[in-house]
């Protein structure tokens, strides 16, 4: 068992953990764990009915959260001529074809998205050992190879979240930050949940969502009540 500090303790002290709650009163009870000297980042954790190992189980997807995620992305865009000059209007923070290949095989990694049009991938296609690892590499499936660059790299810069069921069939998210009020939270949060509802796999059969928790960066789980 991992030891905890007094602090995370304390807030544990403040409800029982193994007891779902509303999610309105979960944001409430998350908003009392405030106590730190940074914004911390508010996560939703959901654990779904589903097996990782079939292919058509998969549940992934992006989603731009009503009231964003309290935070820009660095964004790098693999482009040439209109494109290039449409990502940068839309807000790229880095754009480039063949100079950012290299910056990236020198081991330059200092963004959060990487968004590529559909004829720059056989230069983006080798780097792919380095991207892919870190969940950068650009994909069709999750929309970030793509013609309207522009749409998509607004779309980031608004907090667009991207996520992907990990090994165990759990689905984790960043959906706000505690300094935003009670509803902005309570909205991104049933805007994520919803979502997720709808990827549900056809082969998935009784209860898709299991359970569903949100958490600060420094505290305990709240779990909700579906």
């Amino acid at each position: 068992m991992p030891k905890h500090s007094k602090r995370y303790q304390a807030l544990l002290e403040k409800y029982d953990p193994k007891e779902p709650v509303e999610l309105e009163k979960a944001v409430e009870l998350l908003k009392e764990f405030a106590n730190t000297k940074f914004d911390q980042s508010v996560e939703v954790a959901m654990r779904l009915n589903i097996d990782p190992r079939q292919a058509d189980q998969i549940v992934r997807g992006s989603i731009v959260l009503p009231h964003g995620i309290g935070r820009q992305k660095r964004v790098c865009v693999f482009a040439k001529g209109e494109k290039a000059d449409e990502a940068k209007e839309a807000g790229a923070d880095f754009v480039g074809a063949e100079d950012l290949v290299e910056k990236i095989k020198g081991g330059w990694l200092d963004f959060d998205v990487c968004i590529a049009t559909p004829d720059m991938m056989g230069l983006v296609g080798p780097l792919g050992r380095i991207l892919g690892p870190r969940g950068l590499m650009p994909s069709p499936r999750a929309g970030t190879v793509t013609q309207d660059v522009g749409k998509v790299v607004k779309e980031y810069k608004a907090g667009k979240v991207e996520f992907r069921n990990d090994s165990t069939g759990n689905v984790h998210a960043v959906v706000g930050k505690l300094s935003f009020d009670k509803q902005q939270l309570v909205e991104n949060i049933k805007a994520f949940i919803d979502y997720v509802q709808s990827l549900r796999p056809q082969s998935v059969k009784g209860q898709f969502i299991r359970n569903v928790s949100i958490s600060a960066t420094m505290s305990p789980g709240i779990r909700i009540a579906l």
